[in-house]
């Protein structure tokens, strides 16, 4: 129930660009309104070059480095996020753009989206083969890690995908 609006959302945003369209061209003309996508298409272009190949980099080199990335990648990813909305052909993905990008509202949604991340700090690292404590000690926690020993399961061997052949 918590995505039913995200369909709608989907349906709804085109006809919003189409009315932001007319609403702009009438108040500013066509030559004006086609000047103003174009700008932010090269806008987010730019952004995107700039900062998409950076974030990348970064998120390779942390990655190699067995270094979980955090909070200091929020504003890189959020300005490439901005960016793709500028290339967007709309004034309402470019308002969007516009307001990811200013840092209160930034700061703002990763205080809402921070919630829903389960993020694994594993300091020993992968590459010296010591096993990495991914408990959370956490008592609210609705992770269960349980290794090997800790589940197993007996086959069913009535169960039709147990192995064996209908035929059989």
């Amino acid at each position: 129930m918590r995505f039913s609006i995200l369909p709608a959302f989907i349906l709804l945003l085109p006809l919003g660009e189409i009315a932001g369209f007319v609403i702009v061209g009438r108040a500013i003309g066509l030559a004006l309104t086609l000047a103003l996508v174009m700008a932010s298409f090269m806008f987010g272009v730019v952004l995107l070059r700039r900062q998409g190949i950076g974030i990348l980099r970064r998120m390779s080199s942390e990655g190699r480095n067995g270094v979980m990335p955090g909070r200091d990648l929020l504003k890189p990813a959020m300005t490439v996020i901005a960016a793709l909305l500028l290339i967007i052909p709309g004034f309402l993905t470019d308002i969007i753009a516009i307001l990811i990008l200013i840092p209160p509202v930034r700061d703002l949604l990763w205080r809402s989206i921070a919630k829903r991340f389960v993020v694994v700090n594993a300091t020993s690292g992968f590459s010296n083969g010591a096993k990495p404590d991914f408990r959370d000690r956490n008592s609210n926690s609705k992770v269960v890690d349980l290794d090997e020993e800790d589940y197993h399961r007996e086959p069913d061997r009535n169960s039709p995908w147990s192995g064996k052949h209908l035929g059989d």
